[in-house]
């Protein structure tokens, strides 16, 4: 509908249902990129092909200056301008182009980089995480149609399944690159399908790799096996401190006791999301919502020790660990993982030595949701899904988010995306409902509508 703006709800939604097949077949184009930050997996050479891909579309939607821009970890982000009338806000929507590995491509149903339909869904990485968001951005400015009521930024990144950091460095070198009034970070999704959802909440990261010795080298297990202090067995007694005998993460100093007062996480679609075996129970107590958005968690992401294949009858001199400490919003990171260090080296038995490294940490983020752009978000979303805007947290950390907070000072974010449950990111068969990038395209469009109002 370029060329002319809609004016009621019904036009955009039809506008975006003509264009739904267009959207099937760019999301397949998107998909057959191998765009993978990484060139010791794929070529880089296709991360490009994306970025030049996604630059086209922008401009072709409407969006009259669309750049190739090289970042701090040499992946190009896509960043784009379209001025709105005089005195309208702008708004800057956010997306990413790069996608995670696939992995082991015998557990995909299908090829992975083949955009593919199955019971209503299409199939591929990158369908939902974060292409189909892309698509979803699209439509929405299509829909809309130009002149657009508001002014419009686009930014699309490529490495942030690597955690390079390359568009957080510029968006802190060049912050009028991203100067908006609402910022749209558009890489989660909705509580289920069809259920409008914002996630308000992230959790931030303090991670530590800590290292136990006890011995000059390893002694055989049955002339020295009891009294000599054994360096694994030292390390495990440490690690079991961190969570009680419910299962709830229990680091001295920190406060786990936090709870959700937005949607809820039934107990069962959680099993099903996390893929918990049959007859296995929970860890912690209170209500899932709680224990994944409001309250530190602490992962054991891995041990060095010998492997069980090749093991001698010997008592260990050195072990070591690596643990990822989640932190709710509220709590800073910092404290947290210092909190965390003095609780490993007290936990520490028979005087072992224990040396902690530090990895560097990341901030929680709240949104705010008292602003204007919130609220023509929520009317948006609510008449396009026809339920009320419902609100979540989300486990993982986006670092980007507290960069546009402290570069973007005066932008409302919020976070939305087509990215449900059922999508399974990052995992073998990754896919999107279609609806949902319906449904969303819809409700941005009407937002972008609703918020040139808010002036």
């Amino acid at each position: 509908m370029a060329g002319s703006q809609t004016s009621t709800a019904d036009e955009i939604r039809g506008a975006v249902r003509a264009l739904m097949p267009t959207a099937r077949e760019e999301l397949a184009t998107l998909v057959g990129f191998r765009s993978v930050a990484d060139p010791r997996l794929f070529p880089a050479e296709e991360c490009v092909q994306a970025a030049q891909w996604v630059r086209d579309a922008f401009v072709a939607a409407g969006i009259g200056t669309v750049d190739l821009i090289e970042t701090a970890d040499g992946s190009n982000a896509v960043v784009g301008h379209q001025p709105g009338p005089p005195g309208a806000p702008t708004v800057l929507l956010y997306c990413h182009y790069d996608v995670q590995p696939p992995g082991d491509e015998s557990k995909w149903h299908t090829s992975p980089f083949e955009l593919t339909e199955r019971d209503g869904r299409w199939y591929g990485r990158g369908a939902a995480d974060c292409k189909g968001n892309i698509v979803m951005h699209l439509l929405a400015l299509r829909a809309l149609g130009t002149p657009f009521p508001v002014g419009i930024r686009v930014v699309a990144e490529g490495s942030e399944e690597m955690g390079t950091g390359g568009l957080e460095a510029l968006v802190e070198e060049r912050p009028e690159l991203f100067e908006a009034d609402m910022i749209l970070v558009v890489d989660t999704g909705n509580a289920e399908v069809g259920l409008p959802t914002a996630t308000t909440t992230l959790r931030g990261i303090a991670n530590v790799v800590v290292h136990v010795e006890t011995l000059a080298g390893e002694v055989h297990s049955g002339m020295f096996g009891g009294p000599a202090p054994d360096a694994l067995a030292a390390l495990v007694t440490m690690l079991a401190t961190l969570r009680d005998a419910a299962g709830n993460t229990v680091v001295a100093g920190l406060d786990a006791t936090q709870t959700w007062a937005g949607v809820d996480y039934p107990e069962a679609q959680f099993r099903t999301d996390a893929g918990v075996l049959d007859g296995v129970g929970l860890a912690g107590t209170g209500s899932v919502a709680d224990a994944v958005w409001a309250r530190p968690a602490l992962t054991i992401l891995g041990i060095d020790c010998p492997p069980v294949v090749g093991s001698a009858a010997a008592v260990q001199p050195r072990a070591s660990a690596r643990l990822n400490l989640r932190v709710p919003p509220g709590m800073d990171p910092q404290q947290a993982q210092d909190a965390l260090i003095a609780h490993l080296e007290a936990a520490a038995p028979w005087r072992a030595r224990v040396t902690v490294e530090r990895e560097p940490t990341g901030s929680p983020f709240r949104a705010g949701t008292d602003g204007p752009g919130y609220a023509a978000l929520g009317a948006a979303m609510a008449e396009a899904f026809g339920k009320p805007l419902g609100t979540v947290g989300q486990g993982g950390s986006i670092p980007l988010c507290n960069v546009f907070a402290n570069q973007v000072p005066g932008a409302e974010i919020a976070l939305i995306g087509v990215e449900e449950p059922r999508c399974l990111i990052h995992a073998p068969n990754e896919s999107v409902d279609p609806s949902e990038i319906e449904n969303l395209a819809v409700a941005e469009a009407l937002f972008l509508r609703r918020f040139a109002d808010t002036r």
